[in-house]
């Protein structure tokens, strides 16, 4: 069995780099975790006049409240009007007062995303000439802090007591029936849906703090629970705290009505049963994850929400039993070992998982990052590659303990002969019973001393089944490489959980891609210059960057422009043509076609273009990357 191991995971490594490359290489734009990709005015501008409002466009939609977005003077009084509110798309913008004087204004933002994460930021511009301010530049820390850190638990707790409880229920009925009467595996389970009830609650008090002041005393704010029930998280972590009371109906069953059940035909009835709740209620409990975070937004929700629940139900069936093992091996009583056939089919069921994992782990890997750069230069890569190394790692270790469970047998069933030392543990019990019985053998004229040599002959029978077990050296193996599988699996969770709470290596190139052009460019804040930058993509296979427009000094009358298009890794983009339109809706003015001369690779320039009124303009940019390839992007500005 264990000569068809090696090759099985060698195709399956083959084959999942052959299907990574086709995705990565045919990968398209996509959001999650929402990221800033542009705003106005930009970062570091410095206008001439104060402008009316500011607006920010994110990667995604996001969910903002009153206090969302915030204006602030140079002596961090805020001059921001209402509520800020939905432009178009994804652009939301927020009313300045009037008559703002001269000086360094500060932006601060703290939004949550689609897929429930917080996030925040902020940036500077200038009206007049930059000032002194006494702003922080670093904005809101969302989601960090005490209450950043304890919401991070809350969320390890809760994956780990998932899979406890999910992968424990899956040992049991699927590979150790027996084990529904052992102490230790009842305590493990139950311990599991304990865990993930008390962490879901704690979330949901968390998060309210979590995604807005971040301050420790308003965990206990019911106003602040009352508002995260509305959203689509607190909606998330509601169903969970439903589906785990049907999940300790099915933990009462398991553990009480099933293991009074004689073997026969009513037990295989109430074991399937129990088999396809079980699986509803486990399905259910991923779905929660799944509706709430990464796979619920971007590319393929649809077909990733279903993924995401597989590769759930993987984790817990592999993790979750391989702890179960674990118990049993160490626990277990000495008259109720696991079984070496209830070992070999847990080895058949991780393997299974396994290739669940390894599909469905491809599927997300190319949907979260969709380029081979992303691994590297973005953390979420960075923390995917560790989790790839630590499945490796652990599926290294899982085929050791394969080869253990090829060995193991039963060396615990009458009829084996009993070891010397066994032997004379029991003679020297039995001397030490006669002695207790006062010369009578069985004690039989005294109640409370038969009592007692019974207790003795027991702890000694049990002693030396205990010994018989212990002395097996596969099962010792066993016993040991299994607990280096749940030393690394402990490392991998925590991993796991990190990966679910950082931005998307897609996303976080939209934005590294957005912001860089300007830095590459070269260009100032000078007075009266306006910058704009765009990200694009025309489709093809080398089709995305950011084309940064320059338009020196942004008045009524002749401006001098310049157009810079970079890829996303800041260097300039060799393109056969981009145009340039001027359109002011308001006056149904334009469009006015600028067409500029290509100076070197990646810019190009024109003089003398008009601007006819003041008002807020549409500028759009049409780039083209092959004969067939382009994409047009565009920005309001307000010009004059």
């Amino acid at each position: 069995m264990t000569r068809t191991i090696a090759p099985r995971l060698r195709i399956l490594l083959l084959l999942c780099l052959a299907v990574t490359g086709a995705l990565l290489a045919g990968a398209g734009p996509a959001s999650a975790h929402a990221a800033l990709t542009g705003s106005d005015p930009a970062q570091g501008v410095v206008a001439d006049k104060a402008p009316t409002q500011v607006s920010l466009t994110f990667s995604e939609k996001v969910a903002m409240n009153d206090d969302s977005l915030r204006v602030l003077d140079p002596r961090g009084k805020p001059v921001q009007t209402g509520s800020p509110v939905g432009v178009s798309g994804t652009t939301y913008a927020v009313k300045l007062k009037s008559g703002l004087a001269k000086g360094t204004y500060t932006v601060t933002y703290q939004v949550v995303s689609a897929d429930s994460h917080p996030v925040a930021g902020a940036y500077t511009f200038s009206i007049g000439a930059p000032s002194q301010t006494v702003v922080s530049g670093t904005g809101p820390t969302a989601g960090g802090g005490i209450v950043g850190w304890l919401y991070a638990f809350g969320r390890y707790v809760s994956y780990a007591g998932f899979i406890v409880l999910a992968g424990g229920a899956a040992f049991v009925l699927a590979c150790w029936q027996r084990g529904a009467g052992v102490r230790a595996l009842q305590r493990l389970v139950v311990g599991g849906w304990v865990a993930l009830t008390a962490a879901t609650l704690w979330l949901l008090l968390l998060r309210g703090s979590y995604t807005g002041s971040g301050k420790v005393a308003d965990v206990f704010d019911l106003d602040l629970l009352g508002q995260v029930l509305q959203t689509k998280t607190g909606a998330a972590l509601v169903s969970r705290l439903l589906l785990l009371a049907a999940a300790a109906l099915f933990v009462a069953v398991l553990f009480g009505a099933y293991t009074r059940r004689e073997e026969g035909t009513e037990k295989r009835d109430l074991t399937f049963g129990l088999a396809v709740g079980g699986v509803v209620v486990a399905a259910g409990l991923a779905t929660s994850w799944a509706m709430a975070e990464h796979a619920s937004t971007g590319l393929q929700p649809g077909i990733a929400m279903p993924v995401d629940v597989v590769h759930l139900l993987a984790v817990a069936a592999w993790l979750g039993g391989l702890t179960a093992l674990l118990v049993a091996l160490y626990r277990a009583p000495a008259d109720t070992p696991v079984e070496a056939a209830a070992v070999r089919r847990f080895s058949r069921l991780a393997f299974g998982s396994v290739l669940a994992l390894v599909t469905t782990g491809v599927y997300q890997s190319w949907r979260q990052l969709g380029s081979w750069s992303a691994f590297t230069e973005t953390r979420y890569g960075q923390l995917l590659l560790v989790k790839i190394g630590l499945v490796a790692v652990l599926v290294g270790v899982a085929a050791t303990s394969r080869r253990w469970t090829g060995r193991l047998t039963d060396r615990t069933g009458a009829g084996k002969a009993k070891p010397d030392r066994a032997r004379k543990e029991q003679v020297a019990a039995s001397r030490a019973a006669g002695k207790t019985g006062g010369g009578k053998g069985t004690g039989s004229g005294d109640p409370e001393r038969a009592a007692q040599l019974a207790r003795q002959r027991a702890a000694v029978d049990a002693a030396r089944r205990k010994h018989l077990r212990d002395a097996d050296p596969n099962r010792f193996g066993l016993r040991r490489s299994v607990l280096a599988e749940a030393g690394v699996a402990i490392v991998l969770l925590a991993v796991t959980t990190a990966l679910t709470q950082t931005e998307p290596g897609r996303t976080e190139q939209e934005a590294k891609a957005a912001t860089s052009a300007a830095a590459g460019s070269g260009t100032s804040a000078t007075s009266g210059a306006l910058t704009l930058d765009m990200p694009f993509d025309t489709g093809g296979t080398d089709g995305k960057g950011v084309v940064s427009i320059d338009l020196d000094p942004a008045r009524v009358g002749g401006n001098e422009m310049h157009v810079y298009v970079q890829r996303p890794n800041g260097r300039a983009f060799d393109i056969p043509e981009v145009k340039v339109s001027f359109t002011l809706e308001a006056q149904k003015i334009g469009p006015l076609s600028v067409n500029p001369d290509h100076i070197t690779t990646g810019h190009w320039s024109a003089n003398g273009v008009q601007i006819p009124v003041a008002g807020d303009w549409k500028i759009a940019v049409t780039v083209r990357t092959s004969d067939i390839d382009q994409a047009t992007v565009s920005k309001n500005a307000q010009i004059g």
